[in-house]
């Protein structure tokens, strides 16, 4: 991602940070979806079946020994802590300056959502062109329907930014009882899977989508008050321990698979939806975050470290936007030529994973070269526009666009495939057009977003 390190803005954003910034979060915000990437590259595994038809496969259900590898590649939990305090501070920001839940809504999803809407319309049309042109199959389809998986977290980020000043003012009422609001959510998680798993109520499970990241969440409102940090080492060490010992116990002990991630032809996946399992999982990363919070701050106060990050930062959402698309790329070049990539987990394998990386990275870099500036940060207004009303709809038509984008992808669009958002059957359309209204409903008077 060389195409803009050391540009003159990231070195004068660099230079200008002011020294009260938690350049923490920074690097915790760019490793979790670095981390997320590169879960995905590795674990992409492409198929030539007997007919020549070409199917990308996964690492894990091939060799089930690599699982326990999602227990430190699967980040996303870090996302969500820093999205917490992310929020908890930019609401608390926008309120100091007289805003509202408009403006901060407007100035958070906005952020969000221009690099998203322009990787929507790009894969929209290049569905369209594969329909009409009689490509939408195998490979081709499976890309259509696979490069939109992703944004589910994106739609569970809106949800949680949409429940931030909320969440933020249960908190604060709190103070030094705070720590018990995400305590309960996970409880809440946990009596869900007993449930789910105990007594067959499986259609509870979705609850947890938000339970369990919510009380994630809410872990990054307690970093954003210096709540997690005031206990140090000490918490940490707690956090960590106690979380994995969870974890073993729940994996070895329980019905929960020992991934991370969902693995084809396994009953259960700890992700989609989440699990008490993934939730003892985010308790020992959020553990581990602490731990290394001392060395890595001392790390970042070095001038080329930081510049290096703040450029990271400006180009992570794009790269993670469009790292599976650049993914398929090398997939459909690798088929083509006949290429063998050995047997998965083999020794070929293992010798050709630099090589495999080396290509995604710079297909990525070049598609993050082309889109990087759909990604800039608005201009500011003054706060006060929008009522609160029209922005939370406009919030939730947003949120479940995309999870059901996420959901039904771009495959098949022509002949109208549908899928299940929730317990409603929705086509790619009708999800764009749910975005596309939701948007309307958060623009403000004057196009531009609230800065922080």
């Amino acid at each position: 991602m060389n195409v803009v390190l050391g540009s003159p803005r990231a070195a004068e954003l660099a230079a200008r940070t002011p020294a009260s910034r938690d350049r923490y979060v920074d690097l915790l915000r760019v490793v979790s979806l670095a981390a997320v990437i590169l879960g995905h590259w590795l674990m992409a595994v492409p198929v030539v079946a007997a007919d020549g038809s070409v199917q990308v496969g996964n690492v894990l259900a091939a060799v089930p020994a690599l699982q326990p590898l999602t227990w430190l590649l699967q980040v996303m939990p870090v996302f969500f802590l820093v999205g917490g305090f992310a929020h908890g501070t930019g609401w608390a920001s926008v309120r100091r300056r007289g805003g509202r839940y408009a403006d901060f809504a407007r100035a958070r999803a906005t952020r969000l959502l221009r690099p998203t809407a322009v990787f929507l319309a790009v894969w929209l049309a290049l569905a369209a062109l594969a329909g009409l042109a009689g490509r939408d199959h195998g490979l081709v389809r499976l890309a259509l329907r696979t490069v939109t998986q992703p944004l589910w977290f994106l739609g569970v980020y809106l949800a949680l930014v949409a429940l931030t000043p909320p969440l933020w003012w249960v908190h604060r009422r709190l103070g030094r009882w705070a720590p018990v609001v995400p305590a309960a959510l996970l409880v809440a998680a946990a009596g869900v899977d007993v449930l789910r798993f105990g007594a067959g109520h499986t259609g509870l499970a979705t609850l947890n989508l938000l339970l369990v990241w919510a009380g994630v969440h809410q872990l990054g409102f307690l970093y954003a008050d210096g709540i997690l940090q005031r206990g140090g080492r000490r918490l940490g060490a707690c956090l960590a321990g106690g979380g994995l010992l969870a974890l073993v116990a729940l994996t070895t002990f329980g019905p929960y698979p020992v991934s991370m991630v969902g693995v084809p032809g396994e009953a259960v996946s700890n992700m989609s939806p989440p699990t008490l399992a993934l939730a003892a999982h985010a308790v020992w990363l959020t553990g581990l975050v602490l731990l290394l919070r001392g060395p890595a701050t001392r790390w970042l106060g070095r001038a080329r470290v930081w510049r290096t990050v703040v450029t990271a930062n400006g180009l992570a959402m794009t790269a993670f936007l469009w790292h599976l698309g650049a993914a398929f790329t090398v997939v459909g070049v690798v088929t083509a030529r006949g290429w063998d990539l050995g047997v998965p987990g083999g020794p070929m394998w293992w010798l050709t994973r630099p090589l495999w990386l080396a290509a995604a990275a710079l297909c990525t870099a070049v598609l993050v070269s082309v889109f990087r500036r759909c990604d800039a940060p608005g201009r500011p207004v003054a706060p006060g526009g929008g009522h609160p009303a029209r922005a939370g709809l406009g919030m939730v038509l947003c949120t479940l666009g995309v999870l059901g984008v996420s959901t039904v992808g771009f495959g098949g669009l022509l002949d109208g495939r549908s899928a299940n958002l929730l317990v409603l059957p929705v086509t790619a359309p009708a999800t764009l057009a749910m975005v596309a209204a939701g948007a309307m409903l958060l623009r403000p008077a004057v196009r531009a977003t609230v800065a922080g």
